[in-house]
């Protein structure tokens, strides 16, 4: 018998090359005096505890048969109170339903790490407040540019979290942020707004600056001319839809003008599988 030797080579797995970006900064929280943070963490206590605004665990039940949870006989009360129902605020004090004690209070917040993000990016926060145990350090980092292109102050503030969630009744408050048509915490906005240190963003130039760039480096008369040739050209090419009003008024007043961009260097890519041309002989 003769030993067959196996069918076709099994062919190497190639490892998929995913190319990344990685910036070249370092986002930083600007940081904020010790003063200011006392003062800060006062007002906002106080500002929960006016409102009484907490939110309230309801009773465990069992999901699948959606019966309560059985107590055994050492631990059940002796005399269960009936349920107080809160008038004014539609919510059981004590009983089977949890939730926040003042729900128009809690429709002005954003309470979270992600809860803040999706706020920022529809620009409807006024002031965001980041806690400064949140680890790891980037997960609160993307909030520092958001609130950078939306205008809005943001800072890192020490012992938020300890702080808020006792008098909110949460386990931890990561981020904080306040709703811009907020009516009830209007005042401690306007008071906690001056003591946010400005955040610094490497490739994002400030009002003043750009205000002063712009006067510097003048647009020439023959520099329009050349662009809007330009642009007629480019029009009888391709059909651009006509721009919006409200797009060009927020083109206009962009709050976060950009740096130059300036390519110092191009490098090709080692990994990349490049294919040799085969050279036909003459």
């Amino acid at each position: 018998m003769t030993s067959g030797k196996g069918g076709k080579k099994e062919k190497k797995k190639t490892v998929p090359v995913k190319t990344s970006l990685n910036s070249p900064y370092s986002l930083q929280w600007s940081p904020l005096e010790r003063v200011d943070m006392h003062f800060i963490l006062n007002l906002l206590k106080e500002a929960m505890v006016q409102t009484g605004l907490r939110k309230i665990e309801g009773v465990k039940t069992n999901r699948k048969r959606g019966k309560k949870v059985n107590l055994p006989l050492d631990e059940r009360p002796v005399h269960e109170p009936p349920q107080e129902l809160d008038t004014q605020r539609g919510l059981h004090q004590e009983g089977e339903h949890g939730g926040w004690t003042n729900v128009a209070a809690r429709k002005q917040l954003a309470i979270g790490i992600n809860e803040v993000t999706r706020a920022l990016e529809k620009n409807e926060l006024c002031l965001v407040l980041v806690c400064k145990s949140v680890k790891p350090r980037h997960m609160t980092n993307h909030l520092i540019t958001l609130g950078e292109t939306r205008a809005v102050p943001a800072c890192q503030l020490p012992r938020l979290s300890e702080t808020m969630a006792s008098v909110l009744g949460l386990k931890c408050v990561l981020a904080l942020g306040f709703k811009r048509d907020t009516e009830l915490f209007s005042q401690t906005v306007s008071a906690i707004v001056p003591k946010v240190p400005p955040s610094k963003v490497p490739w994002i130039v400030a009002q003043g600056e750009a205000q002063e760039g712009a006067e510097d480096h003048p647009v020439s008369g023959g520099q329009t001319e050349d662009f809007e040739n330009r642009t007629e050209t480019r029009g009888q090419k391709r059909k651009f839809e006509e721009p919006s009003l409200g797009t060009v008024e927020s083109e206009t007043t962009s709050p976060t003008p950009l740096q130059p961009l300036k390519v110092k260097r191009i490098i090709p890519n080692p990994s990349k599988i490049r294919k040799l041309k085969n050279k036909r002989k003459k």
